[in-house]
C-alpha cells in the first residue's frame, strides 16, 4: 500500500486553516467574557458555527479522500476534490462569519459535499469491484 501523499497535503492544509477559526472563537470569548455557549452574541454564534461546521465535515471528507487515494483514484480527481473542499470551506466560513446566511454559504456547502460524495462513492465502488 502506498502513502496517500495528496491526502496528506490536504490534511496539513486544512489543519492549518482550522487554527485561525479556532482562535477567532477564543478571541471573541475573551473579548465578551462568554465562556460557554454563545451568550446571545451573534458574532460569537457565527464564528462558532463556522468552526463547528468545518470540524463536522472536513474529517469525513479527508477519510473518504484517503480511502479513494489508497484504492487508486487518479491524482487529478484527488487534487480537484481537495481544491473544491478547501475553496468550499473558505467560502462557507467567510460568508457565514461576515454575512450570516446566503447563497455563497450554500455554494460553499455544495463544494464540500461534492468531494464527500465523490470520494465516498469511489471508495464504495472500489471496495466492491
Amino acid at each position: 500500500m502506498s502513502i496517500p501523499i495528496v491526502t496528506c497535503f490536504f490534511v496539513g492544509l486544512l489543519a492549518i486553516m482550522q487554527v485561525p477559526m479556532t482562535v477567532m472563537v477564543g478571541y471573541r470569548r475573551l473579548k465578551t467574557g462568554i465562556q460557554f455557549l454563545d451568550g446571545g452574541d451573534v458574532v460569537l454564534l457565527r464564528r462558532m458555527r463556522a468552526h463547528a461546521n468545518f470540524t463536522e465535515t472536513v474529517p469525513m471528507v479527508l477519510l473518504a479522500m484517503a480511502a479513494a487515494e489508497i484504492t487508486g483514484l487518479p491524482a487529478w480527481a484527488l487534487w480537484t476534490g481537495g481544491a473544491s473542499l478547501v475553496i468550499g470551506r473558505l467560502l462557507h466560513a467567510v460568508i457565514l462569519v461576515r454575512h450570516g446566511w446566503g447563497n455563497g454559504r450554500a455554494f460553499g456547502m455544495l463544494m464540500t459535499f461534492a468531494p464527500m460524495l465523490g470520494f465516498g462513492a469511489w471508495s464504495v465502488y472500489r471496495s466492491l469491484f
